[in-house]
């Protein structure tokens, strides 16, 4: 075998920087719901800091968590009870009497009557079977060792979640025809996002090709109640039969695939790119790749994920991730018989025992950086980039390793390039994954650490938003965006109170500032903020998101002084547009965008060509250059 000879003056070495150039991915609206309420309107990011809102604003959000919840608006203590990480309020289900099967095996010869219609086919090794008088029913004789199943039920270890807000169910809201909850947030969450827009579908339709549409979102568990996979795998076991929809429904593309045939009517590129709980900033990937190279003008991008089920929390606990009952009487110094705090059960980068397990679905549309101009769509910010590494080798498939080192710091590299040190070292805050677990704390305090050192940050400012929402799996760094989004339009970054100012020994903190208190920034106080995940089996990934006020200076730079004015002119008809779709929230008079069986496209009414396809009153160009021209 020949000796291979590498020329770094004809190499572009490895050690690049991706360079995003052309079009800026703009943030133009955001929606979806979480334990904290709806996101549209930023309600969800103000339950978080509602403490620091002045009356009218809080008001704002106790009448939107009013209409999700029913109870009283004037009640406010007990929407505040019915948000956030709280005890497990049974509406899902029972956790104090899950349905579980104990083995039993018999000793000695055994005997039953059953229905005849009852006996198993075919009949057990071992088992004979005598008629009675009345014919309708059999004595069975078992023999020495039959293994039974008896029903039992038994009290889950954990009852902290991040439940959406109790009294809310989306699927009432529209004919969700037995829709596993996961796609009925889907289909709250993507209605949010795109009524909260404020820009007429009908004029995007005019000014953007079919094909320039993309959409990118799904979930990582899958949905996996009883109307998905969940109940797929159980009816066997439990005597039921499958049902038609479980199959179909329950795959973790399936919010994408909904978001298309029932919310946009999208022909564009589609799909989800899963990461565990990296996996929003995996589809944020797909989502500015697309714009930064001109593929897609608008992409939809989010994540539904609906993990509260019994199998899944006793699946957590099992190994060992999850903040259980009894570690928080410990950590609370509580006995057996108390109740621990579960509003304090994630406690990142304190003194805590484990995650706390949550449902969201956030979803959010981006535009190339002209057709948010044009339309005159809201500026909430841009995402410059997100970075993806894997950690190599590794001794446990579920610890933490080398990857993150390098995505944080790429990202950083890039907010320095883009918009400077200055920025960068004193305007620029850190959404950590911040899950509440031991070696959570340790490992990503110490990769944050080490990232502000080498960019010379003396006090980086770290928020958690796990804390107030737990931990959404795919979602959770789309619950971080929500946030971040919030802090730039209130100016406060929600601290990290559920470690109620103590942070851990073994955090590493030299470089960081720990939020223990809500951080009041003002409006304009923070340039930029990294995002930042860490998922099972190595799925590392950090995104770098710029404030809108520097998205706007960005914008000005690039196409002038007339078209700022333009946007700010139509811009005045998309705020009024959002001031009414808010209005109709408020008031009760809203219902999500699901439209079944119309503007199917048929057949007949679709026409090929070599140059392009014709649907009906859309067509899709056909490429006409060769990308590998200069290999021809």
């Amino acid at each position: 075998m020949a000796n291979i000879i590498i020329d770094s003056r004809l190499f572009c070495a490895f050690d690049m920087v991706e360079v995003f150039v052309s079009r800026l991915p703009v943030i133009v609206a955001q929606g979806g719901i979480s334990s904290a309420g709806r996101t549209s309107g930023f309600h969800a990011y103000r339950r978080l800091v509602i403490d620091a809102l002045d009356e009218s604003l809080k008001a704002s959000t106790f009448t939107s968590l009013s209409r999700l919840t029913g109870l009283a608006a004037a009640d406010r203590q007990a929407l505040l009870d019915a948000t956030l990480i709280r005890k497990l309020d049974g509406s899902l289900f029972d956790a104090d009497a899950i349905v579980n099967h104990r083995l039993m095996v018999t000793r000695g010869t055994s005997e039953i009557v059953l229905p005849r219609r009852q006996l198993p086919i075919p009949l057990p090794a071992g088992w004979t079977v005598t008629d009675t008088e009345n014919r309708i029913e059999v004595r069975v004789s078992m023999p020495e060792g039959q293994s039974l199943l008896l029903p039992e039920t038994l009290v889950l270890p954990v009852h902290a979640a991040g439940q959406l807000p109790t009294g809310f169910k989306p699927e009432k809201l529209y004919p969700s025809r037995n829709h596993p909850r996961g796609l009925a947030m889907t289909i709250y969450g993507a209605s949010d996002v795109f009524n909260s827009m404020g820009v007429d579908w009908n004029l995007l339709d005019q000014l953007v090709h079919p094909d320039q549409v993309s959409v990118y979102a799904g979930s990582s568990m899958s949905q996996l109640d009883q109307n998905g996979n969940g109940g797929m795998f159980q009816a066997r076991l439990k005597g039921k039969r499958v049902s038609s929809k479980q199959l179909p429904l329950g795959f973790a593309e399936m919010p994408a695939d909904f978001i298309n045939a029932y919310v946009l009517g999208s022909l564009g590129s589609t799909g989800t790119n899963m990461g565990a709980c990296a996996t929003f900033l995996y589809n944020l990937r797909q989502a500015v790749d697309d714009i930064s190279s001109g593929r897609a003008r608008i992409v939809l991008v989010g994540n539904s994920e609906a993990p509260l089920t019994p199998e899944v929390i006793e699946g957590y606990t099992t190994m060992g991730a999850l903040a259980s009952d009894k570690a928080l009487r410990l950590l609370e110094g509580l006995s057996e018989a108390q109740e621990p705090n579960y509003r304090r059960a994630c406690r990142p980068f304190g003194d805590n025992c484990g995650f706390t397990l949550a449902e969201s679905a956030q979803f959010f549309i981006l535009m190339d950086d002209e057709l948010a101009l044009q339309t005159g769509a809201e500026i909430l910010g841009s995402v410059a980039g997100v970075f993806v590494n894997a950690d190599g080798h590794k001794k446990s498939i579920s610890s933490p390793g080398a990857g993150n080192y390098i995505t944080m710091a790429r990202a950083a590299a890039l907010a320095r390039n883009i918009l400077g040190e200055e920025s960068l070292q004193r305007r620029s805050f850190v959404q950590a994954h911040g899950t509440g677990t031991g070696q959570n704390r340790v490992t990503e305090s110490a990769i944050l650490n080490d990232t502000a050192k080498a960019f010379g940050i003396e006090n980086w400012a770290i928020s958690a938003v796990k804390s107030y929402l737990g931990h959404s799996v795919a979602t959770s760094a789309g619950d971080q965006l929500m946030s971040t989004l919030g802090a730039w339009r209130h100016g406060i970054i929600p601290g990290i109170l559920t470690i109620g100012g103590e942070i851990a020994e073994d955090v590493h903190a030299s470089h960081l500032n720990i939020l223990t208190d809500h951080l009041d920034t003002g409006v304009d106080g923070m340039d930029l903020a990294l995002l930042n995940a860490k998922g099972f089996g190595g799925n590392n990934a950090s995104a770098v998101v710029i404030a809108p006020h520097k998205t706007r200076e960005m914008l000005a730079r690039r196409h002038g002084g007339p078209m700022m004015t333009v946007w700010e002119k139509n811009h005045e008809t998309v705020q009024q547009k959002q001031a009414e779709t808010e209005a109709a929230h408020l008031s009760g008079e809203y219902a999500p965008r699901y439209i079944f069986g119309e503007g199917v496209i048929e057949p007949d009414v679709i026409q090929v060509t070599d140059e392009r396809v014709i649907l009906g009153d859309k067509e899709v160009k056909l490429p006409k250059d060769n990308p590998f021209a200069d290999f021809c």
